[in-house]
């Protein structure tokens, strides 16, 4: 305060008569601010004349306590169980708890009409501690991409992981671009060809055959890029008439679902010992997809995946799957044999070291030598090697 308008409240305090209009017009005060000073100093002393707070007596607005504490138990019970812990998720565990009027681990139940929304649940975070606002993360707008119904587009990736002694190992998922269904989740030893097929079959017995198949460059799925002939997933796909297609070299982003539900699993499965064997984690996995496709989803506008899956008639391959085709060049070997596609074709001793032309569509080949037609058959997938009967003579 005025060191002027403290010594006027004392002086008039004391009963010595003071000109206040003189005294307010010096240090700005209102005379009806000069008397509550006043009034102050007689009943408190100088201890009257310390600032007071502005704030208001009341706070009807306030967040109760017992609401911030269920908001940083809940937050803490979904980060314990591996799941998503953000305030949307947050708000969803409150309102079905409420919902339901039983809490899954005895805790206390809010009342539908107490719980908070998901701005103030960031707060009631950011003020407890729970969280450091990170502006720069904050997500740019953009267009999100979803295909129009669900099989329109299968998304397939492995995401490697490790059991409890170190191996290394591999999780083949395969999720549905429409829903975020989690169509299949296969343990594997490694990204191969065998378990991916499996994982396919899998996904195709319980939910039927997508019209497209989407993944990246891995040697399992596609050896389009490298210039190789069908790969084993190729060609099953081809043979049900469902459409593969390949995103580009170095762009994850066209895989991105996929590559986005890798994290929500590898959470999870952080939050529990890590399995022993395979076996122990195919059990996971099994768990995990029960509790993925049956939870809300902020992409999906609060519906689960298995909801927005079976909400509207579900897309089917359209017919044939074009074939794909190529070509490329094999060196002869000396018994007169050349590898390709996991067969060997015998073109015959005579051909040794000799550069061939390897034509193929699907499974049909078309082998040249010097221009002329060494081979031409259809490739047999139950043995390895391939007989031909068509062979040129030599020039």
């Amino acid at each position: 305060m005025d060191p002027v308008l403290v010594a006027a409240v004392a002086r008039a305090a004391a009963g010595e008569k003071i000109n206040v209009s003189r005294v307010c017009r010096e240090t700005g005060v209102s005379r009806a601010g000069f008397y509550v000073k006043l009034a102050r100093f007689q009943a408190e002393g100088s201890a009257g004349l310390a600032p007071r707070s502005r704030a208001p007596h009341s706070h009807p607005t306030r967040t109760p306590d017992h609401v911030g504490e269920a908001v940083v138990r809940a937050r803490k019970e979904l980060a314990d169980e591996g799941w998503d812990n953000g305030a949307q998720s947050i708000r969803w565990r409150l309102l079905d708890i409420a919902r339901s009027g039983v809490h899954p681990t005895g805790g206390p139940v809010l009342e539908l009409a107490v719980v908070p929304s998901r701005a103030t649940i960031h707060r009631l975070l950011v003020a407890r501690g729970q969280v450091t606002p990170q502006p720069r993360k904050r997500p740019k707008p953009g267009r999100r991409f979803v295909h129009p119904s669900p099989n329109a587009v299968w998304q397939i990736d492995g995401t490697d992981l490790e059991l409890a002694d170190g191996t290394r190992v591999t999780v083949v998922q395969i999720l549905d671009d429409h829903s975020r269904l989690d169509i299949a989740c296969r343990a594997a030893r490694s990204e191969n060809s065998h378990d991916v097929w499996a994982a396919l079959c899998a996904g195709f017995a319980d939910y039927g055959h997508p019209a497209c198949v989407l993944s990246d460059n891995g040697t399992a799925f596609s050896g389009k890029r490298r210039h190789w002939p069908l790969v084993e997933m190729e060609r099953g796909l081809a043979q049900l008439g469902i459409t593969t297609i390949v995103s580009s070299i170095g762009h994850p982003q066209t895989c991105g679902k996929n590559e986005r539900a890798h994290l929500t699993l590898q959470q999870w499965l952080t939050a529990r010992p890590a399995p022993g064997t395979l076996a122990e984690l195919q059990t996971l996995l099994d768990a995990y997809r029960q509790g993925y496709n049956h939870r809300r989803h902020q992409a999906l506008g609060g519906d689960t995946p298995y909801q927005r899956f079976h909400a509207s008639d579900r897309a089917r391959p359209v017919g044939p799957a074009p074939r794909i085709a190529g070509h490329l060049t094999r060196t002869v070997s000396a018994t007169g044999v050349i590898r390709f596609s996991g067969a060997s074709i015998g073109l015959g001793r005579r051909h040794a070291g000799a550069t061939a032309g390897v034509f193929w569509q699907g499974d049909r080949v078309t082998v040249l030598i010097d221009d002329a037609v060494a081979a031409s058959l259809t490739l047999d997938r139950s043995v390895r090697y391939q007989r031909t009967t068509n062979l040129s003579p030599m020039r």
